[in-house]
């Protein structure tokens, strides 16, 4: 052998044919070789099919490359601090599991101004569509809210909620990706649920949770004295603003008591 040939090293050039796929790639990551090679013949790019599909191949870009979706950019919005309730509302999903490792949500939405919790829905899957259940249940006691802050979940995402909220007149605002404290107010709420149930029981069964659930919203609403409503507890805080208003629709008191939870609204005045 000659010794030409044994330290012999290509000096095949394809730096041209590397950018151009990979601008391909970048653009369109879903597309195959030969779309990418037709494309590369419409631009008078006069390369050989071989030459290129080796290039193909060498990059990887054969194998199915999963396409990450991108969320809009968000504005930063602070947390304001609303004066009357019923005009903001709070969402947040949490997480758990049953003692047989399946994995369970649960649904909190909460009323900036009065701080109470409107929903505490626990399921094994809550879509978009359970969403708007909740809400709508929550609107039919209360009115339409003017806005609701969430995150950028997919549930929130989806078209059945952003088309609701656009039927409703409601303002989605969006918190930024990385930013949970944008949602301080919900954030809160879920940090005192988790510590008294999630964290201090372990479930057999969803309808454990539920029922936990439900009597967790009735004693926070009417016997949590909250720091930032001067001790007072969120029932009485929405109390006084119906009172100052003179608002006929019912509140969630300690004579009629309104749990919105699972999804359904539970009265249990005189009349049951």
């Amino acid at each position: 052998m000659q010794r030409s040939v044994w330290y012999y090293q290509s000096q095949k050039d394809d730096w041209e044919v590397i950018e151009k796929l990979q601008q391909y790639a970048e653009r369109y990551p879903t597309r195959g070789f030969d779309e990418y090679y037709g494309m590369i013949r419409n631009e008078a790019l006069i390369w050989n099919r071989k030459r290129v599909l080796r290039v193909y191949r060498s990059l990887k870009l054969s194998l199915r490359r999963k396409r990450k979706r991108r969320v809009p950019a968000r504005v930063k919005q602070p947390l304001q601090q609303q004066q009357q309730p019923n005009k903001c509302y709070s969402m947040d999903f949490m997480s758990d599991a049953l003692q047989t490792g399946r994995k369970l949500r649960v649904l909190n939405v909460m009323d900036d101004c009065t701080r109470e919790s409107l929903v505490a829905y626990a399921d094994f899957s809550i879509p978009a569509e359970k969403v708007v259940t909740a809400l709508e249940n929550v609107i039919r006691e209360r009115g339409i809210p003017s806005q609701i802050r969430v995150d950028n979940g997919p549930e929130f995402l989806s078209k059945v909620f952003t088309q609701w909220c656009v039927k409703k007149g409601i303002e989605i605002k969006y918190t930024q990706p990385g930013k949970p404290m944008q949602n301080g107010y919900i954030e809160r709420l879920n940090r005192t649920f988790r510590e008294d149930i999630l964290d201090a029981y372990q479930f057999e069964t969803l309808e454990e949770v539920r029922m936990l659930s439900d009597e967790w919203q009735h004693n926070y609403n009417n016997y949590h004295p909250h720091k930032s409503l001067k001790r007072r507890t969120p029932a009485a805080t929405y109390e006084a603003f119906r009172q100052e208003s003179h608002h006929p629709q019912t509140i969630a008191g300690a004579s009629k008591q309104v749990l919105i939870s699972n999804g359904q609204s539970f009265p249990t005045d005189e009349n049951g």
